[in-house]
């Protein structure tokens, strides 16, 4: 019998050194379940200091040689940009938001959760932290979308892919000021509209994949944002396209610093990241894609994803962390 190019696929990920793909969700977990706790006690500070200090002990503890490429951007920070984790072993490079959506946990709101991605050294792009325009899709509309187009043609050129009306198609878009004339131009090309509070990079992930009943994500957000969200879509077969969007003459020359003299350049997933990647997020708070942590007698259960492009799959994980070794507390099933 002969294999299959998706056989073939699996069987050479498992060659050679082991992959630590599923390892990175106890990360995404670590964080959450420290980020859980403040849900709703309007202290987004606390609640990401302890989200932070979580991954940050969760990934010392991990056989890997890793350097923070996205992370905090202040200097002193903890996994601050530059900065280097793990307990030794292989070198790779690291994108992360210990809790993406700080301010929905102060306000007890849903869509937290804990992101981190994972390359190879030199595939994340370095960029300034500043904000980006952003568009993301799945795999049925990759190839469809062009930033630079007005958001009516994309919403057409979406709505074509799927085979729907215009009217059918969800656009989730964070709920800002920036984003007014942007809301009014959707709106008037008839499409559906998702507001947010925040949480962009789960916007993109929910856009590609089926039964959320999201279509597109679209919007002005930070760099880091885009590069985990460019990360995950890789995992996913999607396309996410973003440019700067400095907003003052500084911004202009801190990406000049970074070597990027075209402030209008169009980057594509793969100018973000490219190579082997892995992705995992776990919920904070619920949400339409992940479950948010739910703490028991003895225990707490969380909902994780976890991608992965070297093993070629999509794993959702349903987490049981008891807090003590001698229980009384049972395994519940969903």
């Amino acid at each position: 019998m002969t294999q299959t190019e998706g056989e073939r696929q699996l069987e050479d990920a498992g060659q050679g050194r082991p992959c630590l793909c599923e390892s990175y969700a106890r990360i995404t977990e670590r964080a959450s379940l420290a980020g859980a706790r403040w849900l709703g006690r309007a202290e987004q500070d606390l609640a990401e200091e302890a989200a932070t200090s979580g991954m940050k002990y969760a990934l010392d503890q991990l056989p890997i040689d890793g350097r923070v490429v996205i992370g905090a951007a202040d200097d002193g920070a903890k996994l601050a940009i530059g900065e280097r984790v793990g307990a030794g072993g292989e070198p790779v490079d690291l994108a992360l938001d210990p809790l993406e959506g700080r301010g929905v946990v102060a306000r007890g709101g849903n869509g937290a959760m804990s992101m981190i991605a994972v390359g190879e050294p030199g595939s994340m792009l370095a960029l300034p932290d500043m904000y980006m325009r952003k568009m993301a899709v799945g795999p049925v509309a990759r190839g469809r979308i062009d930033l630079r187009n007005p958001a009516a043609e994309n919403l057409a050129a979406i709505a074509e892919a799927f085979g729907r009306n215009v009217n059918d198609i969800t656009t989730i878009i964070l709920d800002r000021p920036r984003h007014h004339d942007l809301i009014e131009e959707i709106r008037q090309a008839g499409a559906r509209i998702k507001l947010i509070q925040d949480g962009d990079v789960t916007a993109s992930i929910s856009a590609a994949i089926r039964g959320t009943n999201d279509h597109l994500a679209i919007g002005i957000g930070g760099t880091r944002q885009a590069v985990l969200s460019a990360a995950a879509l890789r995992c996913l077969g999607g396309e996410l396209q973003a440019q700067l969007w400095p907003t003052s003459r500084r911004e202009i020359d801190l990406a000049r610093e970074h070597g990027i003299d075209d402030v209008e350049r169009l980057f594509m997933t793969d100018d973000l990241i490219s190579g082997e990647v892995i992705v995992a997020a776990t919920g904070v708070s619920n949400g339409d894609l992940l479950r948010g942590v739910r703490f028991l007698a003895d225990s707490a259960r969380t909902h994780s994803l976890v991608m992965c492009t070297r093993c070629n799959w999509v794993r959702f994980i349903d987490g049981i962390h008891f807090f003590a070794r001698e229980r009384r507390e049972e395994v519940r099933l969903l």
